[in-house]
């Protein structure tokens, strides 16, 4: 027995030894059953665990805690930029930031000229800020000083292949514009380029751009205020609507597509900045111009027509494709209505004077007369009416200053000069776009307005009588207030009503209408401003809005040549701009043959963000003198015949108005008035000159006379000469 078991033990330690493998495989097997078995009974437990936790509550389960509830935030707050040169920008800037102050975002108005792109703006593209951008185009196109970097930095990296078309992905802006449509080729240059970089560079438009027009004829809603006040309304809905999270549905518009709502549900929101770059791929063709907002795509969801339809659906499908069909119809019906209602509203013509301009205008002391003409009481009336001395007009011309008017019949212009006194507040336009008052009541209340001003000076002290009231009748008008008052299409008119009155015509024009200047009746004395002889230095200094401004500005002085009555060139001298300019003015001079040159230093009238002039750009009156001295040397027929010292001017006359060695450079009203006379009563037949109706220029005004200018009957030259004998002047 004992012998027969160890064998049999020692058979099956070597059968089990030889059948190892198997047990091991039969171990293993058994092994993995149990795995398995235990992972699917704790999937089993999780999945009624979950059944037993409230939907909101299992989605804030974090490492087994429930947290508390927060609201995801989509607009952290609002970041405003501005570009301005007249303030117009930051003010609505100012205005935008009031509104978003109301929605209790956190809001911060930024000058871009203080703003560092390179350090700054891509910080915002994990900020969930809101950018917006108002900016202004300024000359020929160009941003304005305080947007010049910026802009150059947003072009260049929107063309440097090294920032990327995503380099500002989660960037979110929109852009307002400001600029005037009567500059066609540059309107909103630099709003238009700012979209479109900002777009290339990744960042995401959310709403379309606005465009401020400062022209009230062409602007959208009447004026660059009311322009900004209706984008800001759509900006401020488009804000709240980003604050909910919201997102309209597509319209079905989409290229190739590529549609976020529909490839994540109409509930989608707007793309957090940390979306994966492979996720919100800019469609290539999509137009950087176009109105690629989320605010403009369309909210109704069209049934497919690649869809399967049962048949017993036919005909409600028939009947709702009828009553869109329907409606479409009766809103394009309405859409016709208000193209039509907006087209006659358009034909009726708007004011040139806004309310914001009349604001502007009268804080300036203009009298407003009608929806485009202004009168203003000039400062050397008020001197004469105080015994003091008249303005230069005077001393060249013999006009009694107390009695003239200083008006216009348009307060427009075609030119946005650098030393513009109003400091371009009166609108621009190259032409006649307006409603048009009559010349007759123009006329007639801006007499009346000149005179009530005239008024508030009865008894002030010093104000002498008999000038007072020598000046209640208007003798003399002053066409050079402000703008361009030929644009006027009823000016030979009004200069007709004029001469029925009795009162001389000085009309003063920027060269920019040839046409009407050749159309133009006789005036008492035509000017052509000549404020530079070169193509270039004019563009600059003048800043015409004309594209072809320098053949106009030619055919100005050519027309200027024809004409038969006194004619003159007034140059104003701007000190590092136009002052070696010589050969090219003599040239000048000979194209127009003018009567007379008047040249005057430029006057500074204050610091103006529209203006880069400063008073180192006003030359010294030595300097004007020794500018016409040498500008006498290189025309022949003409010399220096007048000066006046106060204005800094002096009168350059042609020689025939030389007689014997006296000058002859004032006027003979009277006889002025006669031959205007004759002219009415002819129709226009029997013409005269300009040596017509001249009169002897007094000693005290000629060039060089120790009285540089001074009137005699001036108090203050009388304080000056008190110790001389001036009884023989």
């Amino acid at each position: 027995m004992g012998p027969s078991l160890d064998m049999w033990d020692f058979s099956s330690l070597i059968s089990l030894w030889i059948n190892r493998f198997y047990i091991y495989l039969g171990f293993a097997f058994g092994f993995s059953l149990w795995i398995c078995f235990q992972i699917v009974i704790r999937k089993q437990n999780k999945n009624s665990q979950e059944k037993t936790v409230p939907k909101a509550p299992r989605d804030l389960m974090t490492n087994g805690y429930i947290s508390l509830q927060r609201k995801e935030v989509f607009v952290s707050g609002v970041k405003i930029f501005y570009g301005s040169q007249t303030g117009t920008a930051k003010g609505f800037a100012t205005v935008l930031a009031e509104a978003v102050s109301s929605l209790d975002l956190p809001v911060a108005v930024i000058n871009l000229k203080e703003y560092d792109p390179d350090d700054h703006l891509v910080e915002e593209v994990t900020s969930k800020n809101v950018c917006a951008f108002l900016v202004a185009t300024y000359t020929d196109g160009r941003p304005t000083e305080s947007a010049e970097w910026f802009y150059r930095w947003l072009e260049e990296a929107a063309n440097d292949f090294r920032f990327g078309k995503t380099y500002l992905k989660g960037v979110r802006y929109a852009v307002f514009g400001l600029g005037n449509s009567a500059y066609v080729s540059h309107f909103n240059k630099v709003g238009k380029n700012v979209d479109k970089w900002l777009w290339m560079l990744g960042a995401h438009r959310v709403m379309s751009r606005g465009e401020g027009d400062c022209d009230v004829v062409k602007s959208k809603h009447g004026s660059i205020e009311a322009d900004f006040t209706a984008w800001k309304a759509r900006f401020i809905s488009r804000l709240q609507a980003l604050c909910k999270g919201e997102r309209k549905r597509c319209g079905g518009n989409c290229k190739k597509g590529k549609c976020e709502s529909n490839q994540h549900g109409s509930e989608a929101v707007e793309p957090g900045p940390h979306a994966q770059e492979g996720s919100h791929q800019r469609d290539a063709e999509e137009e950087p111009f176009g109105s690629t907002s989320e605010e403009e795509s369309g909210t109704e969801d069209h049934q497919s027509l690649k869809s399967v339809i049962d048949v017993e659906d036919l005909g409600k499908i028939m009947d709702r494709m009828k009553k869109e069909k329907r409606e479409k119809e009766r809103q394009e019906g309405e859409t016709s209505l208000i193209r039509s209602a907006v087209k006659n509203e358009a034909s009726e013509r708007r004011a040139m004077i806004t309310p914001a301009l009349r604001e502007a205008l009268t804080k300036q002391g203009y009298q407003l007369i009608g929806s485009h003409s202004g009168v203003k009481l000039c400062r050397w009336t008020k001197s004469m009416l105080r015994g003091r001395g008249g303005c230069y007009k005077h001393t060249f011309y013999g006009i009694e200053s107390h009695r003239c008017m200083e008006t216009t019949p348009s307060l427009a212009c075609a030119n946005k000069c650098v030393f513009c006194w109003r400091h371009h507040t009166n609108p621009v336009g190259t032409e006649w776009r307006w409603k048009m008052d009559q010349a007759e009541m123009i006329l007639k209340e801006a007499i009346e307005n000149h005179q009530n001003m005239m008024k508030q000076f009865r008894g002030v002290p010093g104000v002498r009588e008999e000038r007072f009231e020598e000046g209640m009748t208007v003798k003399h008008c002053a066409l050079s207030l402000v703008g361009e008052p030929i644009m006027y299409p009823e000016i030979n008119r009004f200069l007709k009503l004029l001469h029925e009155c009795k009162i001389s015509s000085f009309l003063v024009t920027n060269a920019q209408f040839p046409a009407e200047i050749r159309n133009l009746k006789p005036v008492t004395q035509l000017y052509v401003s000549v404020d530079a002889s070169t193509k270039e230095s004019l563009k600059k200094i003048d800043r015409p809005l004309f594209k072809d401004f320098w053949q106009r500005f030619l055919d100005s002085l050519k027309a200027l040549a024809a004409k038969q009555q006194r004619t003159v060139y007034r140059l104003t001298l701007v000190k590092a701009w136009n002052v070696d300019e010589l050969q090219a003015y003599a040239r000048l001079v000979s194209l127009g043959n003018p009567d007379f040159i008047e040249v005057k230093g430029v006057t500074y009238c204050g610091e103006s963000s529209a203006s880069s002039l400063t008073m180192a750009n006003v030359p010294w009156h030595e300097e004007v003198v020794r500018f016409v001295c040498e500008l006498v040397d290189l025309i022949a027929d003409y010399e220096i015949a007048c000066e006046h010292e106060h204005s800094n001017c002096l009168l350059i006359a042609h020689k025939k108005f030389k007689i014997g060695r006296e000058w002859w450079t004032w006027i003979d009203y009277s006889r002025f008035q006669e031959l205007i006379q004759e002219y009415e009563d002819s129709g226009g037949s029997k013409t005269f000159s300009a040596k017509d109706y001249m009169a002897k220029t007094p000693h005290w005004a000629l060039f060089g006379a120790n009285e540089r200018g001074f009137d005699p009957k001036d108090t203050r030259y009388q304080r000056k000469n008190k110790s001389k004998d001036i009884s023989g002047c």
